[in-house]
């Protein structure tokens, strides 16, 4: 297997090679994993990386001992989900995965075919194995688009070894996934590439003869701006460059207009309804409830550079205010549905604003469960207790019928009475003397803030 990891092994006699003749590849050139992009495809097809040591990023998975390089080591008998963000390797890793394993490589995407296509493919691939002895690795890009119970058509090829399965996603594969195929595949998860990772592939785009063959001429602080404009996007980066590419001045140099103008505003990944939006709330709302508010500032913009919906980051600023504040700040509820309000009426960007004011006065103010854990321990006992009725001299008495009954007899009126705070009970018999608001809910304060200085007079 080592040949494969080198750049320079291209002998009759390389695993892939051998991978390819078992196959029959020669005659079939559609089924070669490393078959060379078409004439004309973009720049990100036809650098794509042909062995691991041209492959960029992953290094938890495929570094020297990691669990993907043993598996391909061993020959990759294991079907695989490759779970993550668009751009980092995942239909590349596929191609390597057939290629290492000799498998014939049958590219499908759920986006664009339905499980009727799913089945004439799984359906030729078992034929194959039987007529031929002959393996198919099934790539299925984007496997999340098929609902649960499409995904089980996969399971009895999966089970028996007709398919080698490669499904890739960018959905947590725990909901995206049906659990009977999961349980049958390894979860890999992969990470965005990070930004020395990215200028590494966009210099090799450059300098390679299937790329631009060393005919652009820019720094590597340019091909920074470009890779942290791509997020760790491999295929975005590349994208970029060859727009910076086709604007580039004469001799292919690339002064900062050039690039100015390829980059134009960046585009920050995300994914509204996906896992993402999940984690970016979340690291919002945490950021506030830990008092950091130039965290708290960060995952806002964040959000909003993404495109959230404005609507609902004001809905769970008031959330926060309620869960997280409380009533050691009861003002933080007020400015919290201001700038909600605010919003709807200045809209953006201007209305964004008043979403950063209240996120930071929230991050900066003083902290309290109190409520909210009093009001689970309320429910708590609602719910495992006898339901008694209410104490006769808390209840309404609206008639002479009711009084007679004894509603509201001993009844203490607490504003002229005021020992009554201390001495009538107000729970059910059997809840005498419950407290909710002083048994583990905490509050606690943030540092306080000097005021600014006073200008002079």
């Amino acid at each position: 297997m080592s040949e494969l990891f080198d750049p320079s092994s291209g002998a009759a006699d390389s695993p892939t090679d051998k991978g390819r003749a078992r196959a029959g590849r020669d005659d079939d050139p559609l089924a070669d994993p490393l078959a060379e992009a078409l004439p004309g495809a973009p720049l990100a097809d036809r650098v794509r990386p042909r062995t691991l040591a041209e492959f960029e990023g992953q290094a938890k998975l495929i570094g020297e001992g990691k669990v993907l390089r043993r598996a391909l080591d061993a020959g990759a008998t294991q079907s695989l989900i490759l779970w993550g963000p668009p751009g980092v390797g995942k239909t590349t890793l596929a191609r390597l995965v057939a290629a290492a394993t000799g498998a014939r490589f049958e590219p499908f995407s759920a986006v664009m075919s339905g499980v009727k296509e799913a089945r004439t493919a799984l359906i030729e691939a078992q034929q194959r194995r039987r007529r031929e002895g002959a393996r198919t690795l099934l790539f299925v890009d984007e496997i999340h688009r098929f609902n649960k119970a499409q995904q089980d058509a996969f399971l009895p090829y999966v089970e028996r070894g007709d398919v080698l399965l490669v499904g890739a996603t960018t959905e947590n594969p725990s909901f995206e996934v049906n659990a009977a195929l999961l349980s049958r595949c390894r979860v890999l998860r992969l990470e965005p590439l990070a930004p020395e990772e990215v200028v590494r592939v966009l210099r090799r785009a450059i300098d390679h003869p299937r790329g631009l063959g060393g005919r652009l001429r820019i720094d590597d602080t340019q091909l920074l701006r470009i890779a942290h404009a791509a997020d760790g996007d491999a295929r975005r980066a590349l994208t970029l460059l060859e727009s910076v590419a086709a604007l580039a001045l004469v001799g292919g140099v690339v002064d900062d207009d050039v690039l100015a103008g390829a980059l134009d505003r960046k585009a920050v990944r995300y994914d509204k309804s996906g896992e993402e939006h999940y984690d970016l709330i979340s690291a919002l709302h945490k950021s506030i409830r830990n008092s950091s508010p130039d965290a708290a500032l960060y995952w806002l913009a964040r959000m909003l550079e993404g495109g959230e919906d404005r609507r609902y980051l004001a809905r769970r600023l008031v959330r926060i205010a309620l869960e997280d504040i409380g009533l050691a700040d009861p003002f933080a509820l007020r400015i919290a549905l201001d700038s909600a309000e605010a919003y709807e009426r200045l809209g953006t960007p201007e209305g964004e604003l008043a979403l950063a004011q209240a996120t930071v006065y929230l991050a900066r103010a003083p902290k309290s469960n109190m409520v909210e854990k009093g009001l689970a321990e309320a429910i708590r006992d609602v719910q495992n207790t006898h339901a008694e009725p209410v104490p006769l001299h808390l209840r309404n008495a609206p008639t002479a019928l009711m009084k007679a009954e004894g509603h509201g007899q001993g009844y203490r009126y607490a504003h002229d009475d005021p020992a009554a705070a201390r001495e009538m009970e107000c729970l059910p018999p059997a809840l005498r003397g419950r407290r909710y608001l002083d048994g583990g809910a905490r509050s606690r304060a943030s540092p306080p803030t000097p005021p600014p200085p006073r200008p002079p007079e």
